[in-house]
């Protein structure tokens, strides 16, 4: 892989990373709801997850994806519980003792089914690594930066969101943009 074409392509993982998707709102909530340090297990998953579909798909999955069109109403399904999840979440005083964040293998398992991370796995693989060789699959497999970003946000307004009524409002916009961009995706918004 040419200087350039890894240039190019740590520039593609920044802003697809950094731009509104399901995770960052989720690591957004997270971040209000928890703390970053409680939401490094959740972020972690995430690039872990991603990595893992981004080498399994430039390894030759990407074909027996595109037939199993399952996926899209999994993803929906699953998008919608965590928006309400998100919603319907209770202030930090009135939490059980057992709330916490997404864990690593939550967050890894939740990439097979966000369209966005789909849409980078395929678009990283297609236009970073089209000879398919293990080294090129490997780069774009690790590029994944920008997250902790997001979970970052949701700290700096958790002061803000001691409030429960303040976090409230906050967890039922995160939920609606949750929803929203899953009717994007979903072409509802048009």
């Amino acid at each position: 892989m040419s200087f350039a074409i890894l240039t190019a392509l740590l520039g593609f993982a920044f802003v697809t990373t950094v731009t509104l998707g399901p995770n960052n709102l989720m690591l957004m909530a997270s971040g209000a709801n928890f703390g970053f340090r409680r939401t490094l297990p959740h972020m972690m998953g995430i690039v872990g997850g991603m990595s893992v579909m981004a080498l399994l798909l430039g390894a030759g999955l990407m074909a027996l994806f595109d037939a199993v069109p399952v996926l899209k109403v999994i993803s929906a399904g699953y998008l919608l519980w965590l928006a309400v999840k998100i919603a319907t979440a209770s202030p930090l005083e009135e939490r059980d003792a057992d709330s916490r964040p997404m864990t690593f293998l939550q967050a890894a398992t939740f990439q097979w089914v966000t369209p966005k991370a789909w849409a980078m796995c395929l678009s990283a693989i297609t236009l970073y690594a089209p000879d398919r060789s293990l080294l090129s699959v490997a780069i774009v497999a690790a590029c994944f930066p920008a997250i902790s970003v997001w979970a970052w946000l949701g700290t700096v307004v958790r002061q803000w969101l001691s409030n429960a009524t303040r976090l409230r409002v906050f967890n039922i916009t995160m939920a609606a943009l949750l929803v929203a961009l899953l009717c994007l995706v979903l072409g509802l918004g048009a």
